[in-house]
């Protein structure tokens, strides 16, 4: 009989229910205060690849992937009172920030501009959002 960690279990049950057709709001909810596990494995070999947290109210504040020799990426985010992603901070393998991202939004409350700035808040680019119906 194959053991199954609480993580691996974790995983599961959120990937299943996130599967479903749920509302926004719904899927917030089963987020609350949850951490997810991602694990990788070869052979006798298990390493932790990501790993995800999501505060009290549902929104992901925190994102960090792994390597075998450790943090390879870390993400922090900050939402505005409409719960919008306003600032992201990119950190390195050795924890520092080395990218930090902030967002501009349209009416409809879609992204029309995110601002990518260097850790000493120098500008480095701008990236556009185009939505296009057809």
């Amino acid at each position: 009989m194959k053991k199954y960690t609480l993580s691996t279990i974790a995983i599961f049950i959120v990937v299943s229910v996130f599967g479903q057709s749920t509302t926004l709001e719904e899927r917030r909810e089963l987020r609350k205060n949850l951490t997810v596990k991602e694990w990788n494995t070869t052979g006798n070999r298990k390493w932790l690849d990501h790993l995800t947290v999501y505060n009290e109210e549902g929104y992901k504040i925190e994102e960090i992937e792994y390597a075998i020799y450790g943090q390879k990426e870390r993400t922090t985010i900050e939402y505005d009172a409409n719960g919008r992603t306003k600032q992201e901070i990119v950190y390195d393998h050795k924890n520092k920030p080395f990218r930090i991202r902030r967002y501009e939004y349209n009416e409809e409350g879609r992204k029309v501009k995110q601002f990518n700035y260097l850790p000493n808040g120098k500008l480095f680019s701008t990236k556009i959002f185009d939505y296009i119906k057809k």
